[in-house]
């Protein structure tokens, strides 16, 4: 009888800890085939990676006024691909000026390069109110032997009393786990160190140790062994983008008029960048009856 007794319990322990174990998060999730795409979106909630078969992109020569970041950038993820060493890298800066069509563009040029000994690479976006589950998806994809991977997450800042910039502190560089080696972790902001500059002050002014309270604050983009800067560009580059898309989309316009007619469209946005650019091109592609 008292065996019986022991029994019962022992089984109902079991389903219990069988329970307790399918709750936890990321309980379940198997590593992905990863076989329809070479980009994915990370769905937190779902903890599934969502197949991206089309990505919205620009071939990487077409990028004007950002040579420099951009050879850097192509050289780190060219060495990543080959498996040697290379770093996580903040894009920051000037608002359209290409920081996230610089990750797309070198993701497709190297897959596409044939370069000797490249594994293919693998483009993952995530959200930035997801950044906690970063954890849960660097351990489903740190498995994965058949390719490497570059988690993406666009326009990337933390506002006031947020903590979630802790754990990706945490998986960039440091903790019992850290980052896979076969995972980089990209990111674009406005902000150099991904918080407004008045938090950062008012954390120094208001702090009984105001060095301490500030390096909380900043040292997240110490994180990133690449910082690569944007600013805004001058006219000639300006107009060197619009030009370099016509002659790609065979959008007819003479030189003269092209200027005169860039210009004013610049003067009525306030600005002069690559996404003030490319929205001109649309509307000339659009009033000479072609898609883009």
């Amino acid at each position: 009888m008292t065996t019986d007794y022991s029994a019962d319990i022992a089984a109902a322990l079991a389903r219990i800890a069988d329970t307790l174990e399918a709750m936890k998060p990321g309980a379940g999730i198997s590593a992905p085939a990863l076989t329809d795409a070479n980009a994915y979106h990370w769905d937190a909630a779902a903890d599934a990676l969502i197949p991206v078969p089309r990505v919205s992109r620009v071939p990487l020569a077409m990028l004007k006024g950002i040579d420099d970041v951009r050879e850097i950038l192509l050289q780190n993820s060219l060495q990543f691909a080959q498996g040697f060493a290379a770093n996580n890298a903040l894009l920051w800066g000037a608002r359209g000026m290409g920081k996230s069509s610089l990750v797309k563009a070198v993701h497709a040029h190297i897959n596409t390069s044939g370069e000797p000994g490249i594994k293919r690479l693998i483009l993952i976006e995530i959200a930035r109110e997801d950044i906690e589950a970063l954890p849960r998806l660097m351990r489903l994809i740190s498995k994965e032997e058949s390719a490497r991977f570059i988690v993406f997450c666009d326009d990337l800042s933390f506002d006031k009393d947020e903590t979630s910039y802790k754990s990706l502190k945490t998986i960039l560089d440091g903790g019992l786990e850290g980052r896979p080696e076969n995972v980089l972790f990209y990111a674009t902001s406005n902000r150099r160190h991904l918080m407004p500059r008045d938090m950062v002050e008012n954390e120094r002014s208001t702090a009984i140790t105001p060095g301490e309270a500030v390096d909380e604050k900043v040292s997240l983009s110490d994180r990133f062994g690449l910082w690569l800067g944007f600013h805004n560009c001058d006219q000639p580059t300006y107009l060197a983008m619009i030009r370099g898309y016509c002659d790609e989309y065979g959008l007819v316009i003479d030189d003269e008029t092209l200027r005169a007619r860039a210009v004013e469209w610049s003067m009525t946005r306030g600005a002069r960048s690559g996404r003030v650019a490319i929205q001109f091109v649309r509307a000339l592609a659009g009033e000479q009856g072609k898609a883009i």
